[in-house]
């Protein structure tokens, strides 16, 4: 089960469990990019599901649950890569990510604390109802089915860099992560005698949709490449191999942490 699979990390991990063999199910809001996506694995000789999912709604999470066990069976690894950058964030639309940089560019050289003094409210509930409320709806819906089904699993939640390092500009994003890192290891304390292994992933820049305007706006992108020892962003596909490992027996005695893979972001 992988919530925003339709995209960016998500998508990663999608083709990568697929090609270990795993039954996949997608939920994502983007009903044209999932239903690609799922057509994409079953071409390759897997078994894909998509489901459409608001994964702000409690209701909507509950049925994403419920379909994949009537089309699967049960349910054994979720990972959580729903996710927005500010509000506003529409996957794949730069030009509009582009014209929020600049106003906040322009915001910032009249007030340099109107990032966090002129914040619109609604920004940031959209925020954490996404990243942050979203996490614990999927987590919820999918942990409750393990339970009743007496089968162990994994969870594997997609927090950020920002859960530890608040970055720049709006606080919204980086407080929503840091909340999912708290939340992944209240739920790995609450779970782990249950059988059930709840861990995150803490990227750094990676390349996708979200930080597409990013790499265009040079002053971020000069900023990002000198703060990563590694000299360059990361790739979907590498944080994948961390979720496929978290999610592995391999990864079997561990819980409730938070892993960067993140250029060596942290080596600091």
């Amino acid at each position: 089960m992988i919530t925003g699979g339709s995209n960016g990390i998500g998508l990663a991990c999608a083709h990568r469990f697929a090609t270990e063999g795993a039954n996949i199910v997608i939920a994502d809001l983007l009903a044209g990019p999932g239903t690609a996506a799922t057509e994409a694995i079953e071409s390759a000789g897997g078994a894909a599901l998509f489901v459409e999912l608001d994964v702000a709604s409690p209701e909507a999470n509950q049925a994403m649950a419920a379909a994949a066990v009537d089309r699967f069976g049960a349910i054994d690894v979720v990972v959580t890569a729903a996710g927005v950058s500010d509000g506003g964030y529409r996957s794949g639309d730069i030009e509009s990510q582009l014209k929020r940089i600049a106003t906040a560019r322009e915001a910032a050289a009249v007030n340099p604390a109107a990032a966090l003094t002129e914040l619109d409210i609604d920004n940031w509930r959209r925020v954490l109802d996404v990243n942050l409320t979203g996490t614990l709806l999927s987590i919820q819906a999918t942990a409750q089915v393990m339970l009743d089904q007496q089968r162990p699993g994994a969870i594997v939640t997609i927090a950020s860099i920002a859960a530890r390092d608040p970055l720049w500009g709006s606080p919204s994003y980086p407080v929503s992560k840091a909340g999912v890192w708290m939340l992944t290891k209240n739920a790995a304390r609450t779970l782990a005698p249950l059988g059930i292994r709840v861990n995150a992933i803490g990227p750094g820049f990676v390349d996708t949709n979200m930080t597409a305007a990013l790499a265009q706006a040079d002053e971020y992108h000069h900023r990002v490449i000198e703060n990563t020892p590694m000299g360059r962003r990361g790739t979907p596909e590498e944080i994948a191999n961390v979720a496929l490992f978290l999610a592995s027996d391999e990864a079997s005695y561990v819980t409730g942490e938070l892993i960067h893979p993140d250029g060596g972001w942290f080596t600091g």
